[in-house]
């Protein structure tokens, strides 16, 4: 028998695809970008836009 909590929420299942595309872009904004920046020596300015610009293609998956 299974049983509910009032109010418990019914989420529908997350495609694995969109769950494993965001994390990898997650990934590339908190590692890969900032690793890659530092290497090629690119300013602190544009390593920022390409973090922000990762974080939020990731959180519209």
């Amino acid at each position: 028998m299974k049983s509910s909590a009032p109010g418990a929420a019914h989420h529908k299942p997350v495609p694995l695809g969109s769950l494993l595309l965001g994390t990898g872009l997650t990934l590339t904004a908190l590692i890969l970008i900032p690793a890659l920046a530092q290497r090629w020596g690119i300013g602190a300015g544009l390593t920022g836009a390409l973090r922000v610009a990762a974080t939020r293609a990731a959180q519209k998956i």
